[in-house]
């Protein structure tokens, strides 16, 4: 069986019926929230996309994208990991100026997930996209949109709290920072999701600052790919989740790579050779704009608003039959 945790005495806040109504107006309240607050607007996305384009993400490196071949135009396509170096190109392509963004429904599979009670094989996220300008390239820029997003996050439990009173998620709008450089001199005895969970359990609602680069340890907090994100510039908001005793991660976004940054990272990542993909010959050309981004789970904000204890009691998706007879015995409804 996959990783499951049952929480003591566990019973939904929501019968069936109401938890679809609640998950209808959380996402449409969030969406509308977040938009007004970064001036970002909707835009449609790809499911797919060329294989050999460099658009895909390729998160860690590791994770096989599902593929398939299209007769019709004689290529490989991919399901998308996510959108994060495909909005940069829409950005330019679409004509957006400085200061305005775009947001869109992502959709990928990602079938080498390890699945636990907030991991599932089908993600769905908002993925956003802002263009700024190359003074905004810095830390304080960063937390203040870090800031604009929880408080988007508070707004709308707020909304839902007052819709359905049964609801009791808390969620602490001050947002405490920390590079995983000062994680690791806190709690060097642990890995980095015991001091994700030693410091969210503390703070409540955290920003993890600079993941994907070596710690003194030798290691990293966190594998990040090394043509999107600026390492330096980036992060994980966490929340500490009641229901699950966790440290709930919320988004992982960040000011994205520059020339400099992109050619420092793939050195250090050891794929110099993606820079002849044509979505790094554009950036290395100077043909994108500057840029932050970042995505922020749709089911894993409704779970964590809706007090739910797994991701699929809010999403479609398949699981190992073990979890699903652990969570029949145990009162959770997988859809």
């Amino acid at each position: 069986m996959n990783s499951l945790f049952v929480p003591k005495d566990y019973v939904p806040k929501l019968n069936s019926h109401d938890l679809q109504l609640a998950i209808d107006q959380a996402k449409q309240a969030f969406q509308k929230e977040f938009s007004n607050a970064l001036n970002l607007r909707r835009v449609s996305a790809p499911l797919f996309v060329s294989s050999l384009s460099g658009i895909n993400d390729n998160l860690s490196g590791k994770e096989r994208p599902v593929n398939f071949d299209i007769p019709a135009i004689g290529i490989e396509a991919e399901i998308v990991h996510s959108l994060a170096k495909w909005k940069r190109v829409a950005l330019k392509q679409y004509g957006f100026s400085q200061a305005e963004g775009i947001i869109t429904d992502m959709n990928a599979i990602r079938r080498d997930e390890d699945l636990d009670n907030i991991h599932s094989i089908y993600v769905d996220q908002w993925d956003w996209e802002k263009i700024i300008s190359a003074e905004d390239r810095n830390e304080e820029y960063l937390k203040g949109v870090v800031k604009l997003i929880v408080s988007a996050v508070c707004s709308v439990n707020r909304k839902l709290r007052e819709k359905f009173p049964v609801l009791s998620t808390e969620i602490k709008e001050e947002v405490t920072f920390v590079t995983s450089q000062e994680l690791e001199d806190l709690y060097p005895e642990l890995t980095p999701v015991e001091r994700e969970k030693a410091y969210t359990k503390e703070h409540k609602t955290v920003f993890i600052m600079q993941i994907g680069d070596t710690l003194k340890s030798g290691i990293s907090h966190g594998n990040r790919a090394p043509d999107y994100d600026d390492w330096t510039l980036n992060g994980d908001i966490l929340v500490w989740n009641d229901v699950l005793e966790c440290a709930f991660e919320l988004s992982s976004m960040g000011i994205r790579v520059d020339k400099d940054a992109m050619e420092r990272q793939l050195k250090k990542a050891g794929c110099e050779d993606r820079r002849n993909q044509p979505y790094h010959q554009m950036l290395l050309g100077g043909e994108l704009p500057l840029t932050i981004g970042g995505g922020i789970g749709q089911s894993r904000l409704c779970m964590l608003l809706l007090g739910c204890a797994h991701i699929g009691e809010v999403q479609s998706s398949l699981w190992d039959w073990e979890t699903v007879r652990e969570c029949k015995k145990h009162s959770i409804p997988l859809l």
